[in-house]
């Protein structure tokens, strides 16, 4: 595998290691000088370059630290020691950022296989949903900082997004052949010019694992679509995301036209999440229209729709 890595990406500079770590360039510094933790090669130019195995070592040595091991105690460590350290952490949080440095070297070298290795391993001991919620959403939101900070690139976030992307779909068909809960519609869409719609996808998921129909429009819906749904079930709940579009000024007459385009009717509603809405509170929207401040509390929501459904 070291030798398939290495064709793809197997230098990087101090910054590189910064972003990706977590860890400042100036500490760096000082563990190389005093502890001899990495051996950089040297540029033309004496600039520092860093393998692929030294970030990897960096990223273990970074979440030891970050769980009480002493610098100066693992850096008498060999890297095989270090590794088994990892290997012994326990808690969530320190389980959840191991998987994430592990995704991290598999999408800088494009590695399908070494993502799968991990995807799979995730999947033994934990249920779908945890792997999204838990390892997923946090390395696409991570990968949006490295993005800006050219550590990644933009064929890097293309890439662990369509990965992703597949994993949910292949989860959607295992779920598509139940016998769904008459009488409740679900509508997951994405509005005009918003496409980030993994968070969405996912949505339409949960709804379908809880056995209740769902049609997902996708993204970049035209507000005229939600004319097609009214009279179909005794209770439709509309459920979208505003990432990127409307703006958060924008945000509010959206869902006005939203409601009033969809014709609610009285077990009828909308469920709202994103950054364009958080600014947005219960006051000020029209009636059965709802925000909720992230996607674990609409998820949160789902699991609980029954009630809503049959209260509102």
């Amino acid at each position: 595998m070291k030798e398939r890595l290495n064709k793809i990406r197997n230098s990087f500079s101090i910054k590189d290691l910064e972003d990706l770590s977590g860890i400042k360039s100036h500490t760096i510094r000082i563990w190389e000088k005093r502890y001899n933790l990495l051996q950089p090669e040297r540029t033309e130019t004496n600039l520092r370059e860093y393998s692929v195995e030294q970030l990897q070592k960096l990223l273990n040595v970074s979440l030891l630290n970050r769980n009480g091991f002493k610098i100066s105690k693992i850096a008498q460590l060999s890297k095989d020691e270090i590794a088994v350290n990892v290997l012994t952490l326990t808690s969530e949080e320190s389980m959840n950022e191991k998987n994430i440095n592990e995704i991290k070297i598999a999408i800088l070298n494009f590695d399908l296989r070494h993502f799968n290795m991990i995807y799979d391993s995730l999947l033994r001991k934990n249920t779908f949903q945890d792997v999204f919620l838990n390892t997923f959403i946090p390395f696409l939101e991570y990968v949006g900082v490295l993005w800006q900070s050219n550590a990644f690139s933009p064929s890097h976030e293309h890439f662990i997004s369509n990965l992703v992307r597949q994993k949910i779909l292949f989860n959607i068909e295992l779920e598509s052949a139940k016998v769904f809960t008459p009488n409740v519609l679900f509508v997951p869409f994405l509005p005009l010019n918003e496409i980030h719609e993994l968070g969405m996808l996912f949505v339409h998921y949960k709804i379908l694992q809880l056995g209740y129909e769902s049609v997902y429009l996708g993204q970049s819906v035209p507000i005229n679509d939600l004319k097609l749904f009214p009279n179909r079930k005794e209770s439709i709940i509309y459920v979208s995301s505003f990432t990127v579009a409307p703006t958060a000024e924008k945000a509010l007459g959206y869902i006005n036209e939203l409601k009033k385009t969809a014709d609610l009717k009285k077990h009828d509603q909308m469920w709202f999440s994103g950054n364009r809405v958080k600014h947005l509170t219960q006051e000020n929207l029209p009636k059965s229209c709802y925000v909720f401040d992230s996607f674990r509390d609409l998820f949160s929501q789902i699991e609980n729709m029954g009630k809503v459904a049959t209260n509102s």
